[in-house]
């Protein structure tokens, strides 16, 4: 391959991660437009259907791919992860659609904000790493969101707070789990699998499930809950390895930007001025972090491209 041909693929590959990449985030972030579609279910019932359903897609797709050689790769250590990772989605699941249905979208969107920041705070705990100013900056800006929106709120922001960390401590997971996203899906899905048929049993022998009781389409609904959490999974995988961390830290806000408005604009929720002030600090953070990670980004070493024996 000639020097032209590998960088024409090069963009090519690009241009795929960023639509694969737009497309998993803008599917997460219209997340709020399709859990009150599964009402009356309540939050339980939604995650327990997401669960099992969630399990029946990937083995659908893994069966396709015939891909079932990665089950002998699994040890104890590796299972015992990925049953962590899949205890700490569960309960961010449960939370987000428990926001969204109750009318607290805004502060869900606020959980996935803040959520970068997280990541940061990981970093210096667990891999203990040395922040530079501008980080320790952006942490402190989103300190003082939470203070300020804990104010506000008349108690700390506990859907944000749980999202964010919940969802930091998974992607810590499945950092040390190393596992691609659908077998991954596959061994979290199957760990919650028996916990979540229980519930859903409960729910039936209490006469408080909806599944099965409210009609054709709504029980439809609840069973593409599986499909809904596959396909911007995919999507996203597809995206990571074509984009470089940087690319794909940019187009992670857009997940809960689109939330956000679906909150403000759609659902119509409150956003006083005290509220507005918590977010532009988170907000400000954002940019600071962003900026300073594309600064550390453009003084790495570069890694020169490959060239062809032919040029």
């Amino acid at each position: 391959m000639v020097v032209g041909d590998y960088r024409a693929a090069i963009v090519r590959g690009v241009k795929r991660g960023v639509l694969c990449g737009v497309g998993a985030y803008a599917l997460w972030g219209l997340f709020p437009l399709y859990w009150p579609l599964l009402k009356p279910a309540g939050a339980a019932e939604i995650l327990a259907h997401r669960i099992m359903w969630s399990l029946v897609t990937v083995a659908v797709v893994l069966a396709v791919k015939r891909n079932w050689g990665w089950i002998r790769t699994l040890g104890r250590r590796r299972i015992g992860l990925l049953t962590l990772a899949a205890v700490t989605i569960s309960v961010n699941w449960g939370v987000f659609i428990y926001a969204v249905n109750s009318g607290r979208t805004i502060e869900g969107a606020l959980g996935y904000f803040i959520n970068p920041l997280i990541s940061v705070v990981f970093g210096v705990v667990v891999f203990r790493e040395r922040l530079r100013a501008w980080q320790w900056g952006a942490v402190g800006l989103g300190a003082a969101a939470v203070v300020l929106l804990t104010a506000d709120y008349g108690e700390p922001p506990w859907i944000a707070l749980i999202l964010a960390f919940s969802f930091g401590t998974y992607g810590l997971l499945k950092k040390f789990a190393a596992m691609p996203s659908a077998e991954s899906l596959g061994v979290e899905t199957a760990a919650m699998f028996v916990p979540a048929l229980v519930v859903s049993l409960v729910l039936e022998g209490r006469g408080d499930a909806a599944f099965g009781h409210a009609g054709t389409g709504h029980a439809v609904l609840l069973a593409t809950a599986g499909l809904v959490t596959a396909v911007p999974l995919m999507l996203f995988n597809a995206a990571a390895i074509r984009l470089p961390l940087s690319m794909i830290g940019m187009l992670q806000y857009l997940a809960p930007a689109l939330q956000f408005l679906i909150g403000l604009l759609v659902q119509g929720e409150e956003m006083p001025a005290s509220r507005w002030t918590g977010f532009l600090l988170v907000w400000l953070a954002l940019i600071v972090l962003t900026w300073d990670g594309l600064n550390a980004a453009r003084r790495a070493p570069q890694i020169p491209e490959p060239v062809s024996e032919a040029a």
